[in-house]
Protein backbone atom coordinates (compact mmCIF):
# COMPACT_ATOMS: atom_id res chain seq x y z
CA UNK A 1 0.00 0.00 0.00
CA UNK A 2 1.09 3.32 -1.04
CA UNK A 3 -0.44 6.93 0.26
CA UNK A 4 0.93 9.73 -0.96
CA UNK A 5 0.22 12.30 1.87
CA UNK A 6 -0.27 16.07 1.13
CA UNK A 7 -0.50 18.89 3.94
CA UNK A 8 -3.22 21.16 2.22
CA UNK A 9 -5.43 24.61 2.94
CA UNK A 10 -7.89 23.20 1.18
CA UNK A 11 -8.73 19.90 -0.98
CA UNK A 12 -11.95 18.97 -3.79
CA UNK A 13 -13.17 16.28 -5.59
CA UNK A 14 -14.95 16.75 -8.38
CA UNK A 15 -17.24 14.00 -10.21
CA UNK A 16 -18.64 14.47 -13.43
CA UNK A 17 -18.30 18.33 -13.12
CA UNK A 18 -20.06 18.19 -9.62
CA UNK A 19 -17.93 18.82 -6.13
CA UNK A 20 -18.60 15.16 -4.24
CA UNK A 21 -16.18 16.15 -1.50
CA UNK A 22 -14.07 18.86 0.26
CA UNK A 23 -11.88 19.27 3.01
CA UNK A 24 -10.21 22.74 4.96
CA UNK A 25 -7.09 22.45 6.30
CA UNK A 26 -5.63 18.63 6.35
CA UNK A 27 -4.98 16.09 4.24
CA UNK A 28 -5.37 15.36 1.18
CA UNK A 29 -4.56 11.26 0.73
CA UNK A 30 -3.57 9.33 -2.38
CA UNK A 31 -4.39 5.58 -1.89
CA UNK A 32 -2.48 3.03 -4.11
CA UNK A 33 -3.57 -0.44 -3.05
CA UNK A 34 -1.46 -3.02 -4.22
CA UNK A 35 -2.30 -7.21 -4.60
CA UNK A 36 -0.86 -7.80 -1.37
CA UNK A 37 -2.25 -5.62 0.23
CA UNK A 38 -4.90 -6.43 3.79
CA UNK A 39 -6.91 -4.95 6.12
CA UNK A 40 -3.73 -5.40 8.70
CA UNK A 41 -1.67 -3.21 6.58
CA UNK A 42 -4.03 -0.70 6.50
CA UNK A 43 -4.54 -0.53 9.81
CA UNK A 44 -0.63 0.37 10.35
CA UNK A 45 -0.79 2.73 7.35
CA UNK A 46 -4.11 4.75 9.07
CA UNK A 47 -2.31 4.65 12.73
CA UNK A 48 0.72 6.48 10.92
CA UNK A 49 -1.12 8.77 8.78
CA UNK A 50 -3.73 10.08 11.42
CA UNK A 51 -0.66 10.42 14.00
CA UNK A 52 1.73 12.07 11.50
CA UNK A 53 3.32 15.32 13.04
CA UNK A 54 3.63 17.51 10.17
CA UNK A 55 1.77 20.88 10.98
CA UNK A 56 3.73 23.63 12.88
CA UNK A 57 3.30 24.31 16.56
CA UNK A 58 3.65 27.83 17.97
CA UNK A 59 7.49 27.67 17.66
CA UNK A 60 7.40 26.78 14.05
CA UNK A 61 8.58 23.17 14.39
CA UNK A 62 6.68 20.38 12.19
CA UNK A 63 5.42 18.89 15.51
CA UNK A 64 1.55 18.66 15.52
CA UNK A 65 -0.91 15.92 14.20
CA UNK A 66 -4.21 16.12 12.56
CA UNK A 67 -6.07 16.04 15.48
CA UNK A 68 -4.21 18.68 17.30
CA UNK A 69 -4.97 21.13 14.66
CA UNK A 70 -8.16 19.66 13.59
CA UNK A 71 -7.81 18.76 10.40
CA UNK A 72 -9.73 17.12 7.17
CA UNK A 73 -8.97 14.79 5.27
CA UNK A 74 -9.73 14.05 1.62
CA UNK A 75 -9.22 10.48 0.95
CA UNK A 76 -8.94 9.44 -3.11
CA UNK A 77 -7.90 6.17 -4.66
CA UNK A 78 -5.13 6.05 -7.20
CA UNK A 79 -4.10 2.53 -8.48
CA UNK A 80 -1.42 4.98 -10.59
CA UNK A 81 1.10 4.59 -7.25
CA UNK A 82 1.95 1.47 -8.57
CA UNK A 83 3.03 2.21 -12.07
CA UNK A 84 6.21 0.33 -13.07
CA UNK A 85 8.09 2.42 -15.36
CA UNK A 86 11.34 0.12 -15.58
CA UNK A 87 10.58 -1.01 -19.13
CA UNK A 88 10.12 1.62 -21.88
CA UNK A 89 8.17 4.62 -21.08
CA UNK A 90 4.54 3.53 -21.05
CA UNK A 91 3.77 2.27 -17.28
CA UNK A 92 2.38 -0.65 -16.52
CA UNK A 93 0.31 -1.15 -13.63
CA UNK A 94 0.48 -4.85 -12.85
CA UNK A 95 1.51 -4.15 -9.47
CA UNK A 96 -1.82 -2.39 -8.41
CA UNK A 97 -4.33 -4.38 -7.06
CA UNK A 98 -7.54 -6.28 -8.80
CA UNK A 99 -10.53 -3.83 -8.74
CA UNK A 100 -13.05 -5.65 -6.36
CA UNK A 101 -10.55 -6.42 -3.37
CA UNK A 102 -9.13 -3.05 -4.11
CA UNK A 103 -12.27 -1.30 -4.06
CA UNK A 104 -13.35 -3.02 -0.59
CA UNK A 105 -10.09 -2.45 0.90
CA UNK A 106 -10.82 1.39 0.04
CA UNK A 107 -13.84 2.01 1.57
CA UNK A 108 -12.49 -0.27 4.84
CA UNK A 109 -9.94 3.01 4.99
CA UNK A 110 -12.30 5.36 4.45
CA UNK A 111 -14.68 4.12 7.38
CA UNK A 112 -11.58 3.43 9.80
CA UNK A 113 -10.33 7.00 9.24
CA UNK A 114 -13.51 8.11 9.65
CA UNK A 115 -13.76 6.81 13.07
CA UNK A 116 -10.31 8.75 14.21
CA UNK A 117 -10.86 12.40 12.23
CA UNK A 118 -14.28 14.04 12.57
CA UNK A 119 -14.27 14.97 8.90
CA UNK A 120 -13.40 12.87 6.26
CA UNK A 121 -14.83 13.71 2.32
CA UNK A 122 -13.44 11.05 -0.31
CA UNK A 123 -13.63 10.24 -4.12
CA UNK A 124 -15.48 7.24 -5.65
CA UNK A 125 -13.17 4.20 -6.51
CA UNK A 126 -12.55 3.95 -10.20
CA UNK A 127 -14.15 7.14 -11.39
CA UNK A 128 -12.80 10.17 -13.27
CA UNK A 129 -11.70 12.58 -10.81
CA UNK A 130 -10.78 16.05 -10.58
CA UNK A 131 -8.75 16.93 -7.96
CA UNK A 132 -8.00 20.39 -6.59
CA UNK A 133 -5.77 21.57 -3.62
CA UNK A 134 -3.68 23.65 -1.81
CA UNK A 135 -0.70 22.12 -0.85
CA UNK A 136 0.25 23.86 2.13
CA UNK A 137 4.49 24.43 2.44
CA UNK A 138 4.71 22.25 -0.16
CA UNK A 139 4.73 19.21 2.14
CA UNK A 140 4.35 15.73 0.57
CA UNK A 141 5.25 12.72 2.03
CA UNK A 142 5.15 8.86 0.54
CA UNK A 143 3.98 6.54 3.25
CA UNK A 144 5.06 2.78 1.30
CA UNK A 145 3.96 -0.23 3.49
CA UNK A 146 6.91 -2.32 2.40
CA UNK A 147 8.99 0.32 4.51
CA UNK A 148 6.30 1.10 7.38
CA UNK A 149 4.98 -2.85 7.56
CA UNK A 150 8.68 -4.40 7.37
Amino acid sequence: MRLLIQRVSSASVEIEEKITGEIKQGFCVFVGISGSDTTEIADKMIHKLVNLRIFSDQDGKTNLNLSAVGGEMLIISQFTLYADCKHGNRPSFLDAGKPEPSKALYEYIIHKCKECVPHVAHGEFGADMKISLVNDGPFTICLDSDVICS
